[in-house]
């Protein structure tokens, strides 16, 4: 769900989306796109569980991730009761599998293993994270469109809980591989339920057209008239090899609305009680995946993860009684949700710009035939796409304060941007700073956990910066920023 609030007409400026209104009080933090434990201490600068900003500037530099250990903590817990109370009474409780692709070191790892969770991963590297950080196996799973053989190994060497099979080329393989080792392999189907999620082309994945899991369409051109879906359960059934324990599917990422989640738990559900009418086979577990959405700017309002529970228990709850069968094991898979808002990025300002932009007449009430001219600053800092690339990929919004201090001047319309030498290298497209803001000055951009690390780049040759973990007044490094030295490491010089 997503709230329009509306604008102040002081200070306001065409220039602004709609839903940008200028804030009150631009020292004032929006709660919900904050880390527990992040404040503004007495001299006005920004602190997460007592830590200014300035003594993690100068002990870690910056860009830099502020992550909160003990929010991140809260959310995963947070996930797993609710989760887990919601569904006691369908199928005695939840499998939580935190989604390590929205962010993942093995600090992370540990914190999910400690608070209850299992661990999804999307790559032999990220596997060899979780082999590194000590998870069992047992409560791991692998994703991917196009896994390598050497990644399937790497899956039944670690004994992983559940392979999640993309194709059915992907099946024959995964069944080849493990009957050549004399193992047994455990599969789950991911199916594609041609649901229309609410959210960026490029991070929606559950229609039709894209790369991701088999079709539950029909297919018209095959003399049996089954989809790739039908097909893969009656291949992994045949397959000595294959453990088939279920489905999986994941409509995309940063959804606010229930819908596109109930009909597709609706849609997965009749699929599996046809699959055990006509195959006789009982597939125990069902994942519904993740992509609940946070809050990156003040409009933005998130579900808390007991109402996403509930709404999605009592769909599994009536849909199962309708179609006379006992709820299979549900699983979800919660990334951002969890990463995203336990942390934010610090920048540094440096070199700011004003322009001046004409406003279309139509735009400006009492002054009809007339253009007018506006402002837009550009506010600098020293990191940039290289850092937070879904700006870029997804026109990705954010929100962003003054760090530093606090400020009494008046609200200024900027974009803050980073120093690639590209002009799409915008961190925030949209903000009202203070007219005062000034080179030295902090920014920090809130809800960047998530898919920011993960994404981030060496493009023209900055180091990707290092992720702080704060935890009861006491900072360390869980990834240490890298070093020119290490960009030059891999560079052989011939």
């Amino acid at each position: 769900m997503s709230a329009q609030h509306g604008k102040s007409s002081d200070y306001a400026s065409p220039l602004a989306p709609e839903w940008l209104a200028v804030p009150a009080d631009l020292n004032r933090l929006h709660e919900p796109l904050w880390a527990a434990g992040v404040a503004r201490n007495d001299a006005g600068e920004l602190a997460l569980d007592g830590i200014p900003v300035s003594e993690l500037q100068r002990q870690f530099g910056t860009p830099l991730f502020v992550m909160s250990e003990n929010d991140f903590r809260a959310r995963a817990r947070a996930f797993s009761d609710a989760f887990n109370d919601a569904f006691a009474d369908i199928c005695g409780g939840v499998d939580v599998y935190y989604a390590g692709k929205s962010f993942l070191c093995t600090a992370v790892v540990r914190w999910v293993e400690e608070e209850g969770l299992r661990l999804d991963t999307a790559s032999g590297g990220e596997l060899a994270v979780a082999d590194r950080a000590g998870i069992p196996g047992a409560d791991v799973a692998l994703h991917g469109n196009n896994k390598s053989d050497a990644e399937i190994h790497r899956a039944l060497d670690m004994k992983l809980g559940r392979i999640v099979v993309d194709s059915l080329a992907e099946l024959e393989r995964v069944a080849k591989i493990a009957s050549e080792r004399g193992e047994t392999a455990r599969v789950m189907l991911r199916l594609t339920p041609g649901v229309h999620a609410h959210t960026h082309e490029f991070i929606a994945t559950a229609h039709e057209d894209q790369k991701f899991g088999l079709s539950m369409a029909e297919d018209t051109t095959d003399q049996a008239g089954l989809s790739a879906a039908e097909e893969a359960v009656a291949a992994a059934t045949s397959y000595h090899s294959i453990e088939l324990l279920g489905l999986h599917c994941h409509i995309g990422s940063q959804i606010f609305e229930p819908d596109g989640f109930a009909l597709a738990a609706v849609k997965l559900l009749k699929f599996l009680a046809s699959m055990q009418e006509k195959y006789s086979i009982v597939l125990p577990e069902l994942d519904l995946g993740g992509g609940y959405g946070i809050a990156y700017t003040p409009v933005d309002t998130p579900r808390p993860a007991a109402e996403i529970a509930q709404a999605m228990a009592a769909v599994v709850r009536s849909t199962c009684a309708e179609l006379g069968i006992d709820s299979p094991r549900i699983s979800i898979e919660p990334g951002r949700a969890i990463v995203g808002s336990s942390t934010f990025t610090l920048y540094e300002v440096g070199t700011l710009k004003t322009v001046r932009v004409d406003a279309p007449a139509a735009e400006n009430a009492g002054n009809a035939g007339e253009n007018v001219t506006y402002t837009r600053r550009y506010v600098s800092v020293d990191g940039g796409m290289s850092d937070n690339a879904r700006p870029v990929l997804y026109d990705a919004d954010y929100s962003a304060i003054v760090a530093s201090r606090t400020s009494g001047a008046a609200p200024q319309l900027s974009r803050v941007v980073g120093k690639h030498c590209e002009s799409g290298d915008i961190v925030v497209r949209d903000v009202y700073l203070p007219e005062d803001v000034a080179a030295g000055d902090l920014l920090a951009v809130p809800g960047t956990g998530a898919y920011c690390w993960a994404l981030s780049s060496n493009y023209n040759y900055l180091a990707r910066p290092g992720v702080v973990a704060v935890r009861d007044g006491s900072a360390r490094l869980i990834v240490r920023g890298e070093t020119e030295q290490d960009l030059l490491n891999r560079d052989m010089g011939v």
